[in-house]
C-alpha cells in the first residue's frame, strides 16, 4: 500500500523536474506563436476583396481572382523571369565561393588565417543602405573610382547603376563580397572538427596538400554543404526587396523589378493589400514546393536531408 501511495508522488516530481527549463523556453515559444503562426490567419486576405473598414474576417471572398489577375498581368513573365534570373545567379556564385574560400583558409597559417577571416567577415556588418551608397559612389559615371581608372586607360565612362545589363552582376558581386566571410564560418567550423589523424596518415602516405583537400576536406564538408544547399534552394524565390529597391531606377527597371519589390509597391505604396498578399503567397508556395522536391531528391541520392 505504501508503494502505491508513493508512486503518484514520484511521478509528479519527475513531471515537474525540468519545469525551470520549460519556463526559459516559454518566451521564445510565445514569440514564435505570435509572430510566426498567428499571422498565418492573414493569408485569407489573398482570397478576399479586402476592406480596411470591414477587416480581414468581414471582407467578401473573391476566390482566386487576385491570382488570375497577377497571372494575366502584362509584366508577370518579366517579374517572374527577373526573380528567377537573380536567384539562380545568386545561387550559382554565392554558394560555391564561400565553400572554396573556407578550403583556402584552412590551408593558411593560423596567424594569417585569423587576419584574412576577420577582413572577409567585416563587410557583413555594413548596412544595406551604406552598401548601395558605396556602389553609387564607386561606379558613378562622373566621379566613381571605377570610371576614373577606366578613363586613364582610354575607356569611355559607363553609367553602371543605370545600365540594365549591369544590375544582376553588380547585385550578385556586392552580395558575395559582403557575405563571403559570414557564409564561410560554418564550413570553417566543420573543418575544425576533422580528425587530425587523417592528415597525419595522409602525410605518411605521401599525399600532397591538394590531395588532402580533395580526399579529406571536401568529403568532410559534403553533408554540411548539402544541408545549406537545400536551405538556400528552398529560398530561391525569396529575395529581400531592400537592396533591390535601393539599386532600382527607371533605367534598369526592366531587369530589377522582382516579386518582392512588386509586392512592396503594390502593398504599401498603392495599398492593394489583397492583391500583394496573393502575389506573395504564390511566391511562398513555389519556395515550399521547390524545398520539398530538393529535400526528397537529396535524401534519395545522398541520404542527407533536412528531415
Amino acid at each position: 500500500m505504501k508503494g502505491r501511495k508513493k508512486y503518484p508522488v514520484v511521478r509528479a516530481r519527475h513531471k515537474w523536474k525540468n519545469m525551470d527549463l520549460f519556463l526559459l523556453l516559454l518566451p521564445a515559444m510565445i514569440q514564435v506563436i505570435i509572430f510566426r503562426y498567428w499571422p498565418i490567419a492573414g493569408i485569407q486576405i489573398a482570397f478576399k476583396n479586402f476592406s480596411a473598414r470591414k477587416g480581414i474576417w468581414g471582407s467578401a471572398w473573391v476566390g482566386l481572382k487576385h491570382f488570375i489577375t497577377f497571372f494575366n498581368s502584362y509584366n508577370f513573365w518579366e517579374v517572374l523571369g527577373n526573380t528567377l534570373t537573380l536567384s539562380l545567379t545568386m545561387l550559382l556564385f554565392s554558394f560555391p565561393i564561400p565553400f572554396i574560400f573556407a578550403l583556402f583558409l584552412n590551408r593558411l597559417s593560423p596567424r594569417f588565417k585569423k587576419v584574412l577571416q576577420t577582413a572577409s567577415y567585416a563587410p557583413y556588418f555594413i548596412s544595406t543602405v551604406v552598401l548601395v551608397g558605396m556602389l553609387y559612389n564607386f561606379f558613378s559615371p562622373s566621379s566613381g573610382v571605377v570610371n576614373l581608372v577606366g578613363q586613364k586607360i582610354g575607356m569611355e565612362p559607363v553609367n553602371f547603376m543605370g545600365k540594365a545589363s549591369c544590375f544582376v552582376p553588380m547585385y550578385v558581386g556586392s552580395a558575395v563580397w559582403q557575405t563571403l566571410g559570414y557564409s564561410a564560418v560554418i564550413y570553417i567550423a566543420a573543418l575544425a572538427n576533422v580528425n587530425p589523424e587523417l592528415y597525419e596518415a595522409a602525410k605518411i602516405d605521401g599525399a600532397s596538400k591538394f590531395q588532402c583537400v580533395i580526399n579529406i576536406d571536401v568529403p568532410s564538408l559534403i553533408p554540411t554543404m548539402l544541408i545549406l544547399l537545400i536551405m538556400q534552394i528552398g529560398q530561391i524565390m525569396n529575395i529581400g526587396y531592400e537592396k533591390v529597391y535601393l539599386m532600382q531606377n527607371a533605367l534598369n527597371l526592366s531587369k530589377s523589378e522582382i516579386i518582392s519589390t512588386y509586392v512592396y509597391k503594390l502593398g504599401l505604396q498603392q495599398a492593394r493589400y489583397d492583391f500583394s498578399t496573393a502575389v506573395n503567397l504564390f511566391n511562398t508556395v513555389i519556395n515550399f514546393a521547390v524545398l520539398m522536391v530538393v529535400n526528397r531528391a537529396a535524401k534519395k541520392i545522398s541520404g542527407t536531408s533536412l528531415w
